[in-house]
């Protein structure tokens, strides 16, 4: 999958689409970028398969890969206001379930999960980023990391993603996120000073910083490619096209079948039976009376 010209290895590309024209192998064999479609082409099930008609919308890992960290636990939450307790005047850790850091004096609160079900956005493979340099809505979720496309993009379709939550520091006045020096004499890890520890980390890198800081909720968005699980453990239709609990609930742009409803279709589908079934009556009345006819 990650193939490489020149030492450059393909592979997941933030700042620019991971595929810029969805070719297969079998179209161009010297394809720098590899996905699932280059080996596998965009109508990989058999011919007459539904499932086919999906590809122009629905990546193939939204549906062969059904949930992740099925053998190792993942970190997905990461709370940064938690951190700084002792205990007998010293840092100390504490493990939870899977044998994972749940607390760290260092770090703050975590919470790991397994066999976990992923969330959906649309991608075209792009990644956009806030960083310490960008002005952010405190009152929000900031999203460091997360997928860019949408419906009208002809490149995105809808992938799963690991979304990491958490809290950091952020600087009240210039609204902006923070980054604390952690290692080092000066390092929040030694002195468990926030404050001395921003003040430090931002000044190592040159940016203002106004001395007031609180915490802000964030996001990261991790996009989910490997994990792939064995075919009879791919998500089935009524898992996504179902009224409660559809794993494609969050996305709201498209109509689809059996998720949503939608008056207009529910009275052409309607007048439709009826139709029918009135079609049906004014035949079997028309042979009746048209046999009765013949016997007289």
């Amino acid at each position: 999958c990650h193939t490489t010209t020149d030492h450059h290895i393909a592979g997941r590309i933030y700042t620019n689409p991971a595929v810029a024209t969805r070719k297969s192998l079998i179209e161009d064999d010297l394809a720098p970028k590899i996905t699932c479609v280059s080996c596998h082409s965009a109508e990989p099930h058999k011919n007459d398969s539904k499932m086919n008609d999906h590809t122009d919308v629905v990546s193939c890992q939204a549906c062969h890969i059904p949930k992740y960290a099925r053998v190792n636990p993942t970190k997905m939450w990461w709370d940064w206001t938690k951190a700084g307790k002792m205990k007998d005047g010293k840092p100390y850790v504490e493990k939870g379930p899977f044998g994972k850091p749940v607390y760290k004096s260092i770090k703050g609160e975590f919470r790991w999960e397994k066999n976990v079900v992923p969330e959906y956005f649309w991608s075209n493979g792009s990644q956009t980023s806030t960083t310490i340099n960008d002005v952010i809505d405190p009152a929000q979720i900031v999203k460091v990391s997360h997928p860019v496309g949408d419906k009208t993009d002809p490149e995105a379709r809808i992938f799963p993603f690991k979304l990491h939550r958490g809290k950091q520091p952020y600087d009240k006045v210039h609204k902006k996120l923070l980054a604390p020096l952690l290692s080092g004499k000066n390092g929040y890890w030694t002195t468990f000073d926030m404050n001395d520890a921003i003040e430090h980390g931002n000044k190592t890198l040159g940016i203002p910083y106004s001395g007031e800081f609180d915490y802000v909720e964030t996001t990261y968005a991790f996009p989910i490619t490997h994990m792939v699980a064995p075919k009879e453990n791919a998500l089935n239709c009524t898992q996504c096209h179902i009224r409660e609990n559809s794993r494609l609930a969050s996305i709201t742009e498209l109509y689809m079948p059996g998720r949503d409803k939608s008056n207009l279709f529910d009275t052409i589908g309607w007048l439709s039976i009826f139709g029918a079934c009135v079609g049906v009556l004014l035949h079997g009345l028309g042979r009746f009376f048209m046999r009765n006819g013949k016997e007289d």
